[in-house]
This record gives C-alpha cells, structure tokens and sequence, in this order.
C-alpha cells in the first residue's frame, strides 16, 4: 500500500481521511454538494470520472458492488490509490490514468457515472497546471462538459444514472437539453447557491 507524502494535505471528512498533493484539486463546496445527493446501490458499478483525490469514488465505495475512477491528472491517481489505501477499499477499486473515457473500454458499462466537471469560464493559460485542468472549462466553461454529456450515454447500463456537477456560469439549461437530445432525463436535484454563482447537481437517467 501506498503511503502519504510528507507535503500532502490530510483532510477527515465522514470517518474518512484523505492526502491532497498541492497538484491535485482539494474537494470543496462542490464535491460536497455531490456527494451529499449520490445515491448508489449495493449492486451498482461506479465510474468517478475526474476522481482528483479519489473521494467521490471513496464514498461510493461503501455501498457499491466496484468503483472505476479515472483522472488525466497522473497526481491525481497517485492521490486516489494512497486514499483507497488507507480507507481500506483498494480491493474495490480499479484506478486509470487518462482523460474523461479514455481508460474506459469500449464494451464497459456503467450503473452511475460521477463527475465533478471543470466548469468555469477561463482562459486557455488555465490549462497550462495541473490543478488548473481541474476547474478550467474554456471560454464559455463548456469544453469539457459538452464531451462529457455526448459520450457518457455510450457507457451507461439500461436505466443508468449520471451525477454531474457544474455551475451556473457555464449554462445549465444547455446542459439539461443536451442530455435530453441523448436520450437522458435530467434534473437539478440539488444547489447551492453563493454570491456569484450557483452550484447545482444535475442527475440524467435514461427513460
């Protein structure tokens, strides 16, 4: 089992505990929001897309019959690996390196995916860190968004459910037609809402 490096961050958090490197995304209000309204059964195989250190993934865990997550962020993996670790849920896990479904098998299919996307509008000098990668969406806060919305479909099981984080700032009506031109129904089931923006859980299921 991997250990914790001397310069990672530990947060508790639900009997938890979690290693953030300084080049990996530090769960907030909007990892929060997402796994307070993730709801998975005991039978159910998880795909935590964009995992950063692992904790959406962690969670699901608990309940669900094996989590895949994945990260282009190859600090994210090493993070994700050291937390299923010391949670004691390595076994459950399957962690891989790469961008969005890129890891994924083609014939793979899912009962949830997970994704805390990158959704604020920004530059393209965002992209140039790592943990820019993790909030940069491009101009409009859509770039990763919209390849996430086109392919997830292609990885769900029949009655499959998509949680998918995003913000205000990057057009959550056009998120919800798009889910729905893909064959999904999808929901605001949850918001937070804060000087600037508003946070919402957008959950998709197929009809």
């Amino acid at each position: 089992m991997k250990s914790p490096e001397k310069h990672m961050k530990r947060i508790a958090l639900n009997e938890c505990t979690f290693y953030v490197s300084q080049k990996v995304y530090e769960p907030a209000e909007d990892t929060f929001l997402l796994a307070e309204n993730l709801s998975v059964g005991e039978n159910d195989v998880v795909l935590d897309v964009g995992t950063g250190c692992g904790i959406l993934g962690i969670f699901a865990t608990k309940k669900a019959k094996k989590v895949v997550a994945t990260d282009i962020n190859p600090h994210a993996v090493n993070c994700t690996k050291i937390n299923a670790g010391q949670n004691g849920v390595l076994a459950k896990m399957d962690i891989r390196l790469g961008n969005l479904f890129e890891p994924i098998n083609k014939a793979e299919r899912f009962d949830v995916i997970v994704f805390n996307a990158p959704y604020l509008p920004t530059n393209e000098g965002e992209k140039k860190s790592w943990i820019g990668r993790a909030w940069a969406g491009g101009q409009n806060g859509r770039d990763i968004i919209e390849r996430f919305v086109s392919e997830a479909p292609n990885y769900l099981k029949r009655r499959g459910r998509v949680f998918l984080v995003q913000s205000s700032l990057s057009d959550i009506g056009r998120t919800v037609r798009q889910f729905k031109e893909r064959g999904l129904k999808a929901t605001i089931i949850a918001e937070k809402k804060f000087p600037f923006e508003t946070i919402v859980v957008i959950k998709a299921v197929f009809h």
